[in-house]
Order: structure tokens, then sequence, then C-alpha cells
């Protein structure tokens, strides 16, 4: 009987060392097979992209990400290695400070990807401006694109008015023109202002020299995306 029942015991010893070696080797070919069906795409570095290279490298991205197919790429520990001591983003982003537009999520990118400022209602402050003009001149971002979202808070809030706290009043203020140039369209009043307003803030960043002379010379392209909370997708807005 003891021999039996120890017969018994290395018996399950081996078809549980069996069943693991399998759920281990399953694991490992849905990753491989993952990585085929899906594969990383091959990017040029940033100072061999032109702007238009650049732009289509986020709209690819974005693509990924709301079709569900994102390759999570650039963000494991060789990664932060390799950009510990230097960055070279090919893009800039000016974006709203809304939690639900983390933007190397939306585009599918990794670190030392993006440069990225995030503001309450997407604004170009003077801090902002400056901080993309560094992403563009210094850092050499091939395009800049300003990214609000539908149902914007910010904007929500300048078009309903009154009296706020502390300095959200100067965020509603550079939001104010955007309400105006939407008052006549057709369609969703909150829709258009926001839209409206990445308009406005490109304006702003152009009033730059700096970023101005960039787009002059072909070296930088600048442009509007519009968020969708719901899909996820970024459409451009001209």
């Amino acid at each position: 009987m003891k021999r039996q029942n120890q017969s018994t015991d290395f018996s399950r010893r081996k078809l549980l060392k069996f069943l693991a070696g399998a759920t281990v080797t399953v694991v490992l070919a849905s990753r491989v097979g993952s990585k085929l069906a899906f594969p990383e795409p091959v990017v040029a570095h940033p100072h061999e992209m032109t702007p238009d290279e650049a732009l289509q490298r986020l709209i690819e991205g974005n693509k990924r990400f709301v079709n569900g197919r994102t390759n999570n790429p650039r963000r494991d520990m060789v990664r932060i290695a390799e950009v510990a001591t230097a960055q070279k983003p090919f893009a800039s982003i000016l974006t709203c400070a809304d939690s639900r537009l983390p933007a190397e999520m939306v585009f599918d990118q990794g670190f030392g990807d993006l440069f990225v400022c995030r503001v309450a209602g997407n604004v170009a402050t003077p801090e902002e401006i400056g901080s993309l003009e560094y992403g563009t001149l210094i850092l050499e971002s091939k395009v800049l694109m300003v990214m609000g979202h539908e149902r914007c808070g910010a904007v929500t809030a300048a078009i309903k008015g009154g009296q706020v706290p502390g300095q959200i009043g100067s965020l509603i203020d550079a939001i104010k023109p955007a309400i105006k140039r939407a008052e006549n369209q057709p369609g969703d009043k909150l829709a258009n202002t926001c839209k409206e307003n990445i308009l406005l803030q490109i304006e702003n960043l152009l009033a730059s020299p700096v970023i101005a002379k960039l787009v002059d010379e072909g070296k930088l392209k600048i442009v509007g995306g519009y968020y969708d909370l719901d899909t996820g997708e970024v459409s451009l807005v001209s």
C-alpha cells in the first residue's frame, strides 16, 4: 500500500510539472504570435524624420490605440537607460491636463518619444510657449500638436461664465476668444468652442518668433488634434 501511494504521488508530481511546462509554452507562444501579428514598426531617428513623417507616426500610433492593437513600445528599463542622459522626442504636444488624455498611451509611444505640456484647456500660456520653444528648437521635435478634447471642463466653465476661485480665471480668459468665434456656428456649441480653442492656441503659438521661424523653414509642422473621449480617436482640426 505504501509503495502504491508513493507511486501515485510521483505520478502526480510528473503531471503537475508537465502542466506547468505546457502553460509556459502556451504563454510564450501567444506573446511571440502577438508580436508577429502586430510587429513593432520600424521608425527613423527623430532627426531623420520629416514633419509629415512625424505626424504620420502619431496618426498610426493612435490608430493602433483605437483598434486595440497597441505595441506599447519603448516602455522598458532598456529604453529608460537609452534616454537617461539625453532626449530627442519626435513630437511636442500641448494638451489638456484632463486625466483621461495620457498622450503616450493615446499615440502608442514610449519613454523619450513625446515632449508633452499639459494645462487645463490646453491653453498656450507664456510658460507653455516657452516650454514648446524648447521642445521644438532645442530638442528638435518635428511636429507640434495642440490636442484638445470633447466635453472639456475648462471650455465648459468659460462658456458658463461667472466668478471662479483662485487662478482658474486666467485659464478662462485665455479661452474666451474661442467662444465668440464659435457662437454662430451650427451644431454643438461646446464641441465647436473646443475646436475653435485648439485653433486659437495654435495662433498663439505661431505668434512666437521661434516657432514661426521653424514652421517657415519647413523644420516643423503645427497641427490641431481633437480627442474623442468615447472612442479614443484623435481627429485633425483645421
